[in-house]
């Protein structure tokens, strides 16, 4: 009877920390930040294999694929610091990159080339500061090294995009 109490008590414990885990991430803004980290990766691969396969140039082609592959390693990342403090895991787009596929959709040729580098130029300059501001906040020590491994591939999406966009 002892040990079953004992038993317990220890896998109560374990679930309190556990909650006490992901409340902290939740908490924190942590939680938001990884499922949108999870967006944005979710998008980038979605868009840039759309421009691995339509794009004009050579160059929006290559980044596109660049994309895919960046960040569906960054995607599995994402997800395992997600797990780890019991956050939900998605596969969804964020919503301004769903309104940029049904644009790009639209487009053909230069023109097509021109509106996904653009769009690359805002949406990782975006990228990098939230995951900046994540550098700032020790609370979270998954979160903070995921941050601080993403920024340098994001600087890396930025220069291309730009020298895309010229």
């Amino acid at each position: 009877m002892k040990i079953l109490i004992a038993a317990a008590v220890v896998a109560a414990s374990l679930a309190a920390t556990a909650t006490a885990t992901a409340a902290a991430a939740a908490g924190s803004g942590g939680a938001s930040f990884l499922t949108e980290a999870m967006q944005g990766d979710n998008s980038e691969t979605a868009l840039g294999a759309l421009a691995a396969r339509r794009g004009s140039s050579e160059g929006v082609r290559r980044f596109g694929a660049m994309l895919a592959a960046d960040h569906s390693r960054g995607k599995a990342e994402a997800e395992a610091v997600a797990r780890k403090l019991h956050v939900p895991v998605t596969d969804r787009l964020a919503p301004e990159a769903v309104k940029e596929r049904l644009k790009l959709a639209g487009l053909t040729g230069r023109a097509f080339d021109r509106e996904f580098a653009r769009y690359m130029v805002d949406d990782h300059r975006k990228d990098i500061a939230k995951f900046t501001a994540e550098t700032s906040r020790p609370d979270q020590p998954a979160i903070l090294a995921l941050a601080r491994k993403t920024i340098p591939m994001l600087r890396k999406h930025l220069s291309t995009a730009k020298g895309l966009a010229g």
